[in-house]
């Protein structure tokens, strides 16, 4: 079954423009797929699906464009610039604010740089949120984010 939603999911977001997850349940559900929320989080997430503008004030879920966006640390380094708005931290946790709907792109960059002392991201549309261990390595990841936006 989750071969076949996601095969639909990616023909679904290549016929229209798809700005939310629930969008996506109801055209799932009328080609017969019914799914929750939290299954089609996951499905975005593997399918790494991003949002990209389609106007001034609205975007829609599409699949990355491996031409434009190279991986690794310059990929990281140029959405960062692009993107960032500030950050701060407490803990063992960072707090990056990003432009409206660039919190995905830049949380994937993050997962995928591999840096050993960050256990994961959760991004929102303009927020992410950076778990750090151990969170003495903090001081160390914040300098390393500082690096990113010069």
């Amino acid at each position: 079954m989750k071969p076949l939603r996601q095969q639909a999911i990616l023909e679904i977001i290549a016929e229209k423009p798809v700005t939310t997850q629930s969008e996506l349940a109801k055209e799932l559900l009328a080609r017969g797929i019914k799914t929750t929320q939290a299954t089609i989080s996951r499905d975005i997430k593997e399918l790494q699906l991003v949002k990209v503008p389609t106007g001034p004030d609205s975007y829609r879920y599409a699949r990355p464009q491996q031409i434009d966006h190279p991986r690794g640390h310059d990929r990281l380094r140029r959405l960062f610039r692009e993107n960032v708005v500030k950050f701060d931290y407490c803990e063992n946790l960072i707090l990056v604010k990003t432009m409206p709907g660039a919190a995905h792109n830049v949380a994937s960059a993050l997962d995928q740089v591999g840096w050993k002392d960050l256990m994961g991201t959760i991004a929102g549309d303009d927020t992410i949120l950076m778990i750090i261990k151990p969170r003495e390595v903090v001081p160390q990841v914040v300098s390393r984010l500082e690096e990113l936006l010069r």
